[in-house]
């Protein structure tokens, strides 16, 4: 692939009327994997990546400002969301089961060639994508999703290794405490917009602590957080793809974020450059507080990305 370099003030193309969204079950492996999916497949495929502790819900308001132009899909991942979630004292998860399955899905629904956007986990989940097939991937969009040391504190990356390593029940307990509804709407949701938690949507925290309601529901994201660490072993080999490919890269993070620092965001310029970096005033959920703002870097970057392959503007 080729680097591609953005000015900041390019011309944003014209807003568009969003397409219906779908809501939809496919067979992966045995599984059924919810995802939502809107606009035509022949037009430029951005799939969402969705993080901790949510789902594909939390794209539910950028997809309409993309859908118009876009085809969008945002999957749920396996035990999040409406998605199959087996019984974790028989399947263990981790990052690798995830990507498993979020590339199976693209490949049943035949998506040969796509857009990325990452947010949280969905950056070890896509980059282990990633590492499997490189020739998928047309660009990358990255909000608050790590793929660099920079971006945990040292506080952080301890949190991360005691998770993998501290197997007692003391560290278990406190793993589990995180998936509680104290946890999730406290040091989630509300962390980071405590000036105006008006711009968070109350929806959001319901939405997910009903996929948390269960001794098991809250187990699958513990042993997802016992994994965690093993990413920040494998970024050498994330950051040994950019480099290699230099995908197009757009990065709008949320720089109010403590959890996933901004030093992480200008990190990735070490390895690609040319990538359009934007910091914006929100925090870790910035697609909750900033989703117009993002949708308008999308449509300019992915607008051109079109011009520099010389794409139509319709396929």
């Amino acid at each position: 692939m080729t680097l591609l370099s953005f000015t900041a003030n390019a011309t944003a193309p014209e807003a568009v009327l969003p397409s219906k969204t779908y809501y939809k079950f496919a067979t992966v492996e045995g599984k059924r994997i919810f995802y939502r999916e809107a606009g035509q497949h022949p037009k430029q495929t951005i799939v969402l990546l969705h993080g901790y502790p949510s789902s594909s819900h939390s794209y539910r308001e950028l997809i309409p400002l993309l859908s118009g132009r876009y085809h969008i899909i945002a999957p749920d991942y396996l035990g999040s969301g409406y998605s199959d979630r087996p019984d974790p004292s028989t399947q263990k998860y981790s990052f690798n089961l995830l990507a498993t399955y979020v590339a199976g899905l693209l490949e049943t629904l035949n998506v040969q060639r796509y857009t990325l956007y990452m947010q949280d986990f969905g950056a070890p989940v896509g980059f282990r994508m990633l590492l499997n097939n490189s020739q998928e991937l047309e660009a990358l969009i990255i909000q608050n999703g790590n793929a660099y040391l920079d971006g945990l504190t040292p506080s952080r990356q301890a949190f991360f290794k005691t998770a993998k390593e501290d197997n007692s029940t003391l560290q278990l307990d406190k793993l589990y405490g995180f998936t509680g509804q104290q946890a999730i709407v406290n040091k989630q949701y509300l962390r980071d917009v405590q000036s105006a938690p008006e711009t968070m949507n109350p929806d959001s925290r319901s939405h997910d602590l009903h996929f948390l309601h269960s001794d098991k529901d809250r187990l699958i994201q513990v042993q997802l957080l016992q994994d965690y660490y093993n990413n920040l072993l494998d970024y050498p080999l994330w950051q040994a793809y950019l480099r290699r490919y230099q995908p197009p890269t757009l990065i709008v993070w949320g720089q109010n974020d403590p959890a996933f620092i901004a030093d992480g965001a200008k990190a990735y310029l070490r390895d690609v450059p040319n990538a359009e970096l934007h910091l914006l005033d929100a925090g870790h959920f910035a697609v909750e507080e900033k989703p117009v703002e993002i949708a308008k870097h999308i449509t300019n970057f992915m607008h051109k990305l079109r011009a520099k392959n010389n794409m139509p503007l319709e396929q």
